[in-house]
């Protein structure tokens, strides 16, 4: 397992636009190659084109890709979907959008095998419980005859990964396979998947924004920006010495900088006040609780101009506190007061002043934004419902919102499918600005963009802070972001608030052993960091007291 890529004068357009441009690297078999950049670099568009496949709309249309002695570009369509899967394999950033709910994991995990007549059924299922094992999943014997929602999402990224290699590939492709993960989930599907690489001698290419992640698998990195490469190095000397200017700037919008201002007089006036806050889902009984409880007896109080990060692994109630609080889901106990009135519990209840006043910006901007609208008129529509707007007035509070987001004004009349992620983020953004609110609930905002793109909107959190007094219910999973942003932390663990630290106390310890965790679990920007965590690991209980 294991084949050398060559790669030379690569182009890719779509229509009049090139989104790949002359580009030309190798990859020594057994090497895994990084490919980073700003969201629209080409990243994964290169990374496709390594299978011979390139997305509605786009053609490749020059230069080659050799994989061993295949020659990938010159091969007919039948032949090159008979590579894929085979001689070369696809692990997607979103395992859930990748996995058929209605069908049991083994099923799935053995369709490349069954595909491409490689073994029989019982040996592939035999194979795929190997792999379970070494992708150090629970239960590797019985975890297959589960179905794709029984699992969490670390355990479906690396059921995924499974898939791809059951048929001993010789290149694996990873596009940012652990972007969706919280910290303690990426780390051990990240000490997996280095694992397996390194013993099965794979090559690989690992498409990724996050240059810490990047720098405890990659052999060499390629820097990306317009389709065009900027530098390719080894890992080590890319991130001590840089050559180009545009891989510095990446390098330092990787390392957290505070964005959080000296308190002012407003902070004092008490905006939200959450007392004794219970929440789940499902059939409510008798006593009216709900058949899964996810939320449960939490306080906090947050302050006009303040931001409070939340942060928990996932399934810590984090998202549904959010959710409760902009009224998506009805409380089973506890009050919200907001401006010293009572909240409603639900949405439908609420006056449209408290709706205006509470604005969310969810983490998932492809289900969040309406794939048939364009972004003029997802934009429009809070601008004309709160604001009463219309015609030139109406056009241009659009454009200023798409620069205060950092987009061109052309992206008014596209659609959220011809967009980036973190585009698609931005716009999320822009539009629970358009109502001007005193309080936006942001759920894992950054998660999901680039280095530059993520620094770029924390400085523009931190800059309608400052010029407009904006409050925010600040919630991640990674640790640094929220310590970047953020006056407090409130840190939650199965439902329950755990602890609340200042900013004043960051750097101080003891803190609760979770919170503890949650840091020492954050990715850090140098070569090294995981083969360190794997020592401590041994010597340091992994999961805290609670």
């Amino acid at each position: 397992m294991g084949a050398s890529v060559v790669v030379q004068g690569l182009r890719i357009q779509a229509g009049g636009q090139t989104l790949v441009d002359d580009l030309s690297f190798s990859i020594a078999p057994g090497e895994v190659l990084a490919l980073i950049g700003e969201s629209g670099s080409g990243k994964t568009t290169t990374a496709l084109a390594l299978m011979g496949y390139a997305r509605d709309g786009c053609r490749i249309t020059a230069g080659s890709v050799r994989i061993g002695e295949v020659d990938v570009l010159n091969l007919s369509s039948v032949q090159q979907r008979a590579l894929r899967g085979r001689k070369v394999a696809y692990i997607a950033q979103s395992a859930a959008a990748s996995f058929n709910p209605s069908r049991t994991i083994m099923d799935q995990v053995v369709e490349p095998a069954a595909i491409h007549r490689l073994m029989t059924r019982a040996e592939a299922e035999a194979k795929a419980v190997d792999l379970f094992r070494e992708l150090a999943l629970p239960e590797p014997e019985t975890i297959g005859s589960r179905y794709p929602h029984q699992v969490s999402g670390g355990q479906l990224q690396r059921l995924m990964a499974a898939m791809a290699l059951i048929a001993d590939p010789d290149l694996v492709i990873l596009d940012e396979p652990t972007t969706a993960l919280d910290v303690t989930t990426q780390i051990e599907v990240l000490r997996a998947f280095r694992r397996v690489v390194r013993e099965r001698r794979a090559t690989a290419v690992y498409v990724s924004h996050d240059l810490a992640v990047v720098a405890q698998m990659a052999d060499h990195i390629l820097v990306l920006r317009g389709g065009q490469m900027r530098e390719i190095n080894p890992t080590p000397q890319i991130l001590a010495a840089p050559s180009d200017d545009y891989t510095k700037s990446l390098l330092a919008a990787a390392r957290p900088v505070p964005r959080v201002s000296p308190p002012t007089v407003r902070d004092s006036q008490l905006l939200l006040d959450i007392h004794d806050l219970s929440a789940g889902y499902g059939p409510v009984d008798a006593k009216g609780q709900p058949a899964k409880m996810v939320l449960e007896n939490i306080d906090l109080r947050l302050y006009r101009g303040q931001a409070i990060g939340v942060i928990g692994e996932s399934g810590s109630g984090k998202t549904t506190l959010a959710r409760a609080v902009a009224g998506l889901i009805k409380p089973c106990h506890g009050t919200i007061l907001f401006n010293n009135r009572e909240l409603k519990p639900q949405l439908a209840q609420r006056s449209k002043e408290e709706l205006r006043q509470i604005q969310i910006v969810f983490q998932m901007a492809d289900t969040a934004l309406n794939p048939s609208q364009t972004i003029e008129s997802i934009l429009a529509r809070p601008l004309v419902f709160y604001k009463g707007l219309r015609g030139e007035p109406l056009q241009r509070r659009i454009r200023q919102l798409l620069d205060l987001v950092k987009l061109p004004a052309t992206v008014a009349g596209r659609l959220p499918g011809g967009l980036s992620g973190g585009q698609k983020q931005r716009v999320n953004l822009a539009r629970a600005l358009a109502a001007e609110p005193d309080l936006i609930l942001c759920d894992e905002v950054t998660s999901a963009l680039d280095t530059v793109v993520g620094a770029a909107v924390l400085d523009l959190i931190a800059e309608l802070r400052r010029e407009l007094g904006v409050s925010y219910l600040f919630i991640s999973h990674d640790l640094h972001t929220v310590r970047a942003v953020c006056d407090e932390i409130v840190v939650m663990q199965h439902g329950r608030k755990l602890a609340q630290v200042a900013r004043a106390d960051y750097d101080r310890g003891p803190h609760h052993p979770y919170y503890e965790l949650l840091a020492r679990s954050v990715p850090e920007l140098r070569c090294g960091w995981l083969d360190e965590m794997d020592s401590a690991r041994h010597t340091t209980p992994l999961e805290p007291q609670t």
